[in-house]
């Protein structure tokens, strides 16, 4: 019997996925945890096999808590369970230690089917995001590594707190460079604003280094 332990902040959601794997007869869900504080204390208590995991949690990115998991868990695997499929989001989550992962928008089945590929050792991603890494290659990059030379320093600049105009005048351009190449960055990273862009940084480390 192979345990799991479902982490997503929706009951009704919880309790779907939970019905779907539960017919299957050799899966087991051990815990539910709405937030990453219940995950963390469920999977030190339960060293589960495996669990299906929302990056979008009350108490803040699960993308942090794979990595937390990671080292806290390390005989337990990672699916990835979103509604996010962009491909920074994909990129990032599997960079962090996630051995799979399955949209929401995926066939019910998949679910079940990306479980039993991570468990065999395998890398599992759901067929909608399979089709699009064989239409698009270019996007299986690592976000960052898209980014030129010039907008990393943007980027970088951005996350800091720092306006456009104080940007412009830091590097040198034009504040209408500065929005040409802020749209163009949050474009590649996934970002919806500046905050997204602090995320960002602060997850990797960036504004740490930047002292």
């Amino acid at each position: 019997m192979h345990s799991i332990v479902l982490v997503d902040d929706h009951a009704i959601v919880r309790e779907g996925f939970k019905r779907l794997i539960q017919m299957e007869p050799d899966l087991e869900v051990v815990a539910e945890c709405r937030n990453a504080d219940d995950a963390v204390e469920a999977i030190s208590q339960r060293r589960p096999d495996l669990v299906a995991l929302d990056l979008s949690l009350p108490d803040g990115s699960g993308l942090p808590l794979i990595e937390h998991l990671r080292s806290v868990a390390t005989g337990t695997r990672i699916v990835v369970l979103s509604m996010h499929d962009g491909e920074p989001y994909v990129s990032e989550a599997l960079r962090r230690g996630a051995s799979g992962y399955v949209t929401k928008g995926a066939a019910p089945e998949e679910l079940v089917a990306g479980l039993r590929a991570v468990m065999r050792g395998e890398q599992f991603l759901s067929s909608d995001l399979r089709q699009r890494r064989a239409e698009r290659p270019h996007d299986n990059l690592d976000p960052f590594d898209r980014l030129t030379a010039r907008e990393h320093e943007v980027f970088l600049l951005l996350a800091a707190g720092r306006a456009p105009k104080q940007v412009a005048a830091e590097l040198g351009i034009g504040q209408k460079t500065v929005y040409i190449h802020r749209a163009s960055l949050m474009g590649k990273l996934g970002a919806g604003s500046e905050l997204d862009l602090y995320r960002i940084a602060t997850e990797r480390g960036l504004l740490q280094i930047r002292g």
